[in-house]
């Protein structure tokens, strides 16, 4: 288990963690979003024991991290910024990897190459974006760490790719009880893998819950009446969002699905429906709730600044 407590990491002209805390469980995927410049990279980083906490501590099973070690070894992080050997061909990757993992398997590295599709001899130099990280999965794969932190894991993946990677993912967190860590800007990438979400915004903690816990504590009614009503109508429900167009309003609502239906049919309403939230929903009404939208932007301004 990751415990993080209190954590925080300033660099000269920004703070890039300010006290984030958070509990991460062995054998599950964790998955983390954010606005640019929220501090992914830089918890990740620190999570690696890359950087030295400011403030408070990351713990591995009540051991800290920066400077042991003995945590190290079980973690193996590919950065957004992949690094490579000069010249280096997979094969001198995968001795370099060996050198550092004990775990490191030969026979797993070949048979992903394979699977892959690549060419273990070829200088990785040569290779596409997407496919220099195709070979950092496959060799983070291959060490079979507990630990697994991907920073933008799917950039530049095609789609049938980031599919394989993702079954390559799930594949060691069920055989090998591996936790992994994915950051991603795509919410979408991320909602059919993780079990766990975690909202990071300029540098804070917003939001760390499990997936479904928030798909089911939150959803989206759409109510009419042939009155005229407004959002005091349904005091005493937890209403994150309300928005009224005529005789009809959307709203999100937290809390029990059935029991917040029960009530809303007591009044009667002439429409009523009630959807699912897909988390790149959830994501952008929590990032609304923070100020961090930009559908009220007078783009006109523009066209008259360049006339």
């Amino acid at each position: 288990m990751i415990q993080v407590h209190a954590v925080s990491k300033k660099f000269e002209d920004f703070v890039a963690l300010d006290k984030v805390s958070c509990q991460i469980e062995e054998g599950c995927i964790y998955g983390m979003v954010g606005s640019n410049g929220a501090g992914k990279s830089t918890f990740l980083r620190v999570l690696a024991g890359i950087y030295r906490t400011d403030e408070g501590v990351v713990n591995y099973d009540g051991k800290e991290v920066y400077e042991n070690s003995s945590v190290k070894e079980n973690i193996v992080y590919v950065g957004d910024e992949l690094f490579f050997l000069a010249g280096a061909n997979m094969e001198r990757m995968a001795k370099l990897y060996a050198s550092v993992y004990e775990r490191f398997d030969y026979e797993r590295f070949k048979y992903l190459v394979s699977v892959f599709g690549l060419d273990s001899k070829k200088s990785i130099q040569g290779f596409s974006k997407g496919m220099k990280r195709q070979v950092a999965t496959i060799l983070a794969l291959s060490t079979k760490a507990k630990y697994m932190f991907f920073d933008e894991t799917f950039d530049g993946l095609d789609p049938v790719m980031r599919n394989l990677v993702k079954k390559c993912i799930c594949s060691d967190v069920l055989e090998y009880h591996t936790t992994a860590i994915i950051t991603s800007h795509s919410l979408r990438e991320l909602e059919d893998i993780c079990d766990h979400l975690a909202l990071l915004h300029r540098g804070g903690m917003v939001l760390d819950s499990d997936v479904i816990d928030l798909k089911t504590a939150r959803f989206k009614v759409q109510i009419g009446f042939r009155e005229e009503f407004n959002e005091e109508l349904f005091e005493g429900m937890q209403i994150a969002r309300f928005k009224k167009q005529g005789s009809v309003a959307s709203m999100i609502v937290n809390g029990d699905r059935e029991e917040t239906v029960a009530k809303l049919e007591q009044l009667h309403p002439a429409l009523l429906d009630v959807l699912p939230l897909s988390l790149e929903e959830i994501f952008t009404y929590e990032m609304e709730a923070l100020g961090y939208a930009f559908d009220e932007i007078d783009w006109t301004a523009e066209r008259g600044m360049d006339s």
